[in-house]
């Protein structure tokens, strides 16, 4: 694979045999970051579980302290009386069926995250198939399935992620921009790996977080060691 002069440079700077405590690892990958934009800083962590059994699978959602440094555009699913409500609250669409064609008949997709009242998930429901492989299809489990519209359009709006396992039990999150520095982003990163923790099944053997790895879009992998205490 070909890597360019900034890749080259930064991959200096980290040891691919260490183990780094997270403060100095989201450093280091503010330190490595070369690219002439502002790089989301994400983390990818291995868990010891199997997602194919129910019973295993570890997924939720969470507001990070410091958001995520993007502008998230939010689309809401809600009956008439509330579409006011949830402009109001940030959203930027809100309506019912009529969006509903929109997305079906033009091939619609200018929103990052859909928020759904729970009476219209039946109105919604056909969308499944074009919402589910971009993973935009609202869920009870993430928060976006939620009566109070405008309080999960909110929260949207402040950097709320979603967190669920791959097909090979790995979990990728965005915490944050390289412009936030370590601090900030060792914030984001400890709240997230504590929502993680605290979501381990019952179920689950042996040890739980494998492996930890950080980045930003453009720069090296740095492992992390996820066992040293937040």
């Amino acid at each position: 694979m070909f890597r360019g002069k900034n890749y080259k440079e930064s991959v200096k700077l980290v040891d691919k045999a260490a183990l780094y405590d997270p403060m100095e690892a989201l450093g280091l990958v503010c330190s490595a970051s070369k690219a002439k934009f502002d790089e989301t800083v994400e983390l990818h962590v291995k868990l010891g579980v199997d997602g194919r059994h129910a019973d295993q699978q570890v997924r939720g959602a969470i507001v990070l302290p410091n958001g995520t440094g993007k502008t998230v555009r939010v689309l809401c699913f809600c009956m008439p009386e509330l579409v006011d409500e949830a402009l109001a609250a940030g959203a930027d669409y809100a309506g019912g069926a009529e969006l509903v064609e929109k997305i079906q008949k033009e091939n619609w997709f200018e929103f990052d995250t859909v928020i759904a009242h729970p009476k219209m998930m039946g109105v919604i429901g056909r969308l499944g198939k074009v919402l589910g492989p971009k993973g935009l299809m609202p869920s009870p489990k993430a928060g976006t399935v939620n009566a109070n519209v405008a309080q999960a359009i909110k929260e949207a709006k402040a950097g709320k992620v979603e967190y669920r396992l791959d097909k090979t039990n790995i979990i990728h999150c965005p915490i944050g921009k390289v412009s936030f520095g370590a601090e900030k982003l060792f914030e984001n990163y400890a709240a997230l790996i504590g929502a993680i923790i605290k979501a381990k099944p019952a179920t689950a053997k042996g040890q739980y977080i494998r492996s930890c790895v950080t980045a930003s879009t453009m720069g090296p992998g740095v492992k992390i060691n996820a066992q040293k205490q937040l």
